[in-house]
């Protein structure tokens, strides 16, 4: 077995890779921010996957899988993981603790795999629970004390609790997806399930935002679409396509540990470039979902050596 396709060699190459798909995905929480300055949730989402597909649609083919796992996770992934992400960015989330709030969908993924898919959870896994739920309690408290939400509201925290509940739902569609697939194609499905949510984001667009916004988009800023081509770009396509090829080329445990460093990267770029502020309840609350999340990915080897 050559050096490069080993689970113990981890090249420079892919070194690199993931740190670059960890700054992606913790600055992409600014960019979102950024956008929804001049554009509404809804408008915001569907230029994220207007920009997604195009113009990598024209050349790539479809996948070849059955559509509904298609349209599947592109209303899951598009449609509910970040339209509700964009609705709790704008009605009072901070860039810095979303990055930390939406990895509690490792914990969502957990149960629904194990209501929908009949899976077990490990030790280390209900001990990371444990530790998120208390870690939840502590967001919970700044709700309780008036004046102490640290720039954020319920709502907004609610809303991405929920977005990260629809993360999930899009992880077992994904993994029931590449189980009816011999050959998964990611980057054929990203674009192509990036062309979903484009039409619902325009059609509750025109639904529910104010008539005066509606046209919004015509006199936004150029930061407003450098923010979108970002999302759709750099987040969506290349993120998730190099991510998936550390996880075709290494064992998961390898690269998992990797997406650590989001929460560290999106508390840094909010507090940075928008000023977010973190009460004492929040830094207690990001102390105990990093550490639940350490707890599932390195308990189970800890547990076993015990």
């Amino acid at each position: 077995m050559s050096a490069s396709s080993s689970p113990s060699a981890f090249s420079t190459r892919d070194l690199v890779s993931a740190l670059f798909v960890v700054l992606i995905w913790g600055t992409n929480f600014v960019a979102m921010k950024v956008g929804l300055r001049d554009l509404t949730p809804f408008q915001m989402g569907a230029a994220r996957y207007i920009f997604a597909v195009l113009p990598l649609i024209l050349f790539i083919r479809p996948p070849k899988l059955p559509v509904k796992w298609i349209v599947a996770y592109g209303l899951c992934q598009g449609v509910g993981q970040f339209g509700l992400l964009f609705l709790s960015l704008k009605v009072g989330m901070s860039a810095a603790l979303a990055s930390v709030i939406l990895q509690t969908q490792v914990f969502f993924t957990a149960f629904f795999g194990f209501a929908l898919l009949h899976e077990r959870a490990s030790r280390a896994l209900q001990a990371g629970l444990l530790l998120a739920a208390v870690g939840l309690v502590c967001f919970g408290m700044n709700y309780v004390q008036p004046g102490h939400a640290g720039g954020t509201t319920a709502g907004g925290f609610v809303l991405c609790l929920a977005a990260a509940a629809m993360w999930a739902a899009s992880n077992i569609v994904v993994r029931r997806a590449q189980q009816a697939t011999p050959q998964f194609d990611v980057v054929g499905f990203m674009v192509w399930c990036s062309l979903v949510p484009i039409v619902p984001f325009i059609g509750l667009s025109l639904a529910f935002d104010d008539p005066t916004t509606r046209w919004s988009w015509t006199s936004a800023p150029l930061a407003t679409w450098i923010s979108a081509a970002y999302l759709g770009w750099m987040a969506t396509i290349l993120g998730y396509a190099m991510w998936t090829r550390l996880l075709k080329r290494h064992p998961v445990n390898r690269v998992a540990p990797f997406s650590l460093g989001v929460p560290v990267v999106g508390i840094s770029a909010g507090m940075i470039a928008l000023g977010d502020v973190i009460t004492g309840w929040q830094w207690a609350g990001i102390a105990l979902i990093v550490a639940s999340l350490i707890c599932t990915m390195f308990g189970g080897r800890w547990l076993g050596q015990r």
